[in-house]
């Protein structure tokens, strides 16, 4: 009796062994899921990116080289080697010949010569890092990608600001607008509606629409007056001229910065694309495995039940 007991109570890691392979896949796929992190603040339109550019080598090699043409000379990318750029179909020798003009090896990581108390003094601050910006940006508004996507073609000209330029999704920023040979200058119209306080004694809340505007050199008008018809809402509304003056056309700008963005994102994340191809086939072995270990926990418990 003792003996029967003990061989049957032996068997009873196995009945629990299918719900832990259960929350074992489970953790998997959730791993798998595309996170978002929700950023601070406002809530911004943003343009979608075109995702489909981040499986295209020769938008990645695009991307790769506007960035060390127009961004590495202020941003650095201290957590990326330019020997990775193989994983985008370059040898070593097209990364030489085409990405390295500083005397930089293929195997040092993307670090600008500017010196930090220089930039400072220059820009008012350091400018950051980009080695995982598209990550950092990511927010409730949509991705990281669709940030810089959205952002790099959303410059207009302020005549107000030391650079000359402003931001639609990022006012004030210091940074000027590096690729404008090859958007052009574009203007703004900037809507705001708030409410404001009659001047008469224990007078209501009005509301008041002041309309800024600045043309493609720069030149800011302003125009305040009184809403005094319907119910309107709090807030602000920023639309861009289109831009003159170019080199490309703005469809064609627009093809450089997804691959600029393309080139980003799949820096933030160089193991991604091999990540989730790997992750797929442990989901695959994994559900194989939960099957094989149902079949045996039923065939250990179908004399004892």
């Amino acid at each position: 009796m003792i003996a029967c007991m003990t061989a049957r109570f032996s068997f009873r890691p196995p009945r629990h062994l299918v719900s832990v392979l259960f929350a074992v896949v489970t953790a998997g796929v959730s791993a798998l899921l595309p996170s978002v992190a929700l950023a601070a603040g406002d809530a911004v339109r943003l343009d979608r990116f075109p995702t489909e550019k981040l499986n295209d080598e020769g938008s990645l090699q695009n991307g790769a080289k506007l960035f060390v043409n127009y961004c590495l000379g202020c941003h650095s990318a201290q957590l990326m080697r330019y020997n990775r750029l193989s994983d985008l179909g370059l040898n070593e020798a097209q990364i030489k010949n085409n990405l390295l003009f500083t005397g930089t090896k293929v195997g040092d990581t993307m670090r600008i010569a500017m010196a930090p108390a220089d930039a400072k003094d220059w820009f008012g601050a350091l400018p950051p890092d980009l080695s995982v910006n598209a990550r950092a940006r990511s927010s409730s508004s949509g991705s990281g990608s669709d940030w810089l996507y959205t952002y790099l073609r959303s410059f207009y000209r302020d005549s107000t600001r030391a650079t000359g330029w402003n931001n639609a999704i990022f006012a004030n920023v210091g940074m000027p607008h590096v690729l404008w040979e090859l958007q052009g200058s574009r203007g703004a119209t900037i809507e705001e509606i708030k409410s404001v306080k009659d001047g008469a004694p224990g007078g209501a809340h009005a509301f008041a629409r002041t309309v800024i505007s600045y043309d493609t050199d720069g030149n800011r008008s302003e125009k305040t007056e009184k809403i005094t018809e319907g119910h309107p809402h709090e807030g602000t509304d920023i639309k861009l001229t289109a831009a003159t003056g170019g080199k490309l056309s703005q469809a064609a700008y627009d093809e450089q910065i997804a691959d600029l963005t393309a080139y980003l994102t799949y820096m933030s994340d160089p193991s991604a694309k091999t990540r989730v191809r790997l992750g797929t086939w442990v989901l695959i072995f994994l559900s194989i495995f939960s099957l094989l270990a149902w079949w045996l926990n039923r065939e250990y418990w179908k004399d004892i039940k």
